[in-house]
């Protein structure tokens, strides 16, 4: 090649952003339940020259010459999520979730059809039917939400709205819900009302491939999930099916909705399931939801109040008008003590979607780092300070220099990664 320059000389600019990212990574603690660190070997994959190839169509019917490395690569993902999941069929080229959701309901309806979600405001997410989505636009919507009483999902309403509104899917899953989802009561709500059943497991996909989370798989036509989040993989999409669906979902996918994968990013999927079929994996998945529970009585014990009463899975939605402040404020003076979380809409709330009652926490992130309960005490230990003086810079310092010392016993990539 004629331009042999590395990164830093090529292009300055992102490479000072790509360090500062690192250091932001590393001296935090990153708190986003959607998000994870992963493995030095998933990175190179994803930097590996299979980012120069077109491979359209599937392995072994491309429709491009040259494909038979990335037919290797793309073969065995599959056979690696087909053996983790249990799963008769897997297309891995979605390039995110939100995609293999368009894939599934285009494969199962079409538009204008009906189907069955949970509310966006009750935990559901931008692809299960919100008015400003693809899936709102395409389809008529119509939503479940939770008990105020329980805060979790009223079974009764779903029984009565799918009796009444006869759907042709009704879509199970969510991005913020800190329960187990009963996926035997879905399919049985699914068969008295004549429906498919689409899971959307992409948050709990880890705790799943571990068997810390009832599958999906036996009792869902169609199941759908990101690669990244507890998975621990590449940002991307993923979809599971049984196999009369097989030829619907991949012609969805391509030449339906997607053109060339990212054979690069399918490559990391690759390494990622086979981190993943590891024994060390399934102790990491029991880690972040002991993590997790440990977590959630910290912040009780700092006086905020869980939405559900606790978490059963890798995050929770903490309720703040016990601090008398909101989402906004909240993530903005944790951020400022290098705690990364997310504003996030609790059930019922009274605020609007940009300034929110509640965050959300989640401790996948935190748990590849190597942290266990007793860190996860001073974590809720240094949350509930921050939130107790939100607005006071020289008490959120002194909270971010204890962020760094706690960040530097657990090194993430520094040690591991030349920039």
């Amino acid at each position: 090649m004629e331009n042999k320059a590395k990164l830093s000389e090529v292009d300055p600019e992102i490479y000072r952003a790509i360090g500062d990212e690192t250091g932001r990574q590393e001296n935090g603690l990153e708190l986003i339940a959607s998000e994870n660190f992963v493995s030095p070997a998933v990175l190179e994959a994803m930097g590996s020259v299979m980012t120069n190839k077109y491979a359209e169509g599937y392995p072994g019917k491309r429709y491009y010459g040259g494909c038979e490395f990335v037919d290797v690569a793309e073969n065995l993902a599959i056979a690696r999520a087909k053996a983790i999941f249990g799963a008769n069929h897997v297309n891995v080229q979605p390039h995110s979730g939100s995609q293999a959701n368009m894939a599934a309901y285009m494969a199962l309806m079409q538009v204008g059809d009906r189907m069955l979600a949970l509310d966006l405001n009750s935990g559901g997410h931008l692809t299960h039917g919100a008015t400003f989505n693809f899936s709102g636009k395409l389809y008529q919507v119509v939503h479940y939400g939770l008990s105020r009483q329980t805060e979790t999902i009223d079974f009764d309403q779903v029984q009565a709205l799918a009796k009444q509104h006869k759907p042709k899917i009704i879509v199970v899953g969510a991005s913020a819900y800190p329960r187990v989802f009963d996926f035997g009561r879905f399919r049985e709500i699914a068969d008295s009302s004549g429906a498919a059943l689409v899971v959307d497991m992409a948050h709990i996909a880890g705790l799943i491939a571990a068997g810390i989370h009832p599958s999906p798989i036996p009792v869902a036509e169609i199941v759908t999930t990101t690669t990244h989040k507890t998975l621990r993989g590449p940002r991307g999409g993923m979809i599971l099916c049984k196999e009369p669906y097989a030829k619907a979902v991949n012609s969805q996918i391509f030449p339906g909705i997607q053109g060339g994968p990212l054979m690069h990013v399918i490559a990391a999927k690759a390494v990622a399931f086979k981190e993943a079929q590891a024994p060390a994996f399934k102790e990491y998945q029991r880690q972040i939801v002991a993590n997790a529970k440990a977590l959630a009585e910290a912040l009780k014990t700092a006086g905020l109040r869980l939405c559900s009463g606790g978490t059963d899975n890798h995050l929770m939605l903490v309720d703040l008008r016990p601090k008398s402040i909101n989402g906004k404020v909240a993530e903005e003076a944790l951020g400022k003590a290098g705690i990364t979380v997310n504003k996030n809409v609790i059930p019922f709330d009274p605020e609007k979607p940009t300034v929110t009652s509640g965050i959300r926490i989640g401790t996948p992130a935190v748990t590849t780092r190597g942290m266990k309960e007793a860190e996860m005490a001073q974590i809720g230990k240094l949350i509930g300070e921050a939130l107790d003086r939100p607005q006071d810079d020289a008490s959120l310092t002194r909270i971010r220099g204890r962020v760094l010392e706690m960040a530097a016993h657990f090194p993430l990539y520094a040690s591991r990664l030349k920039r």
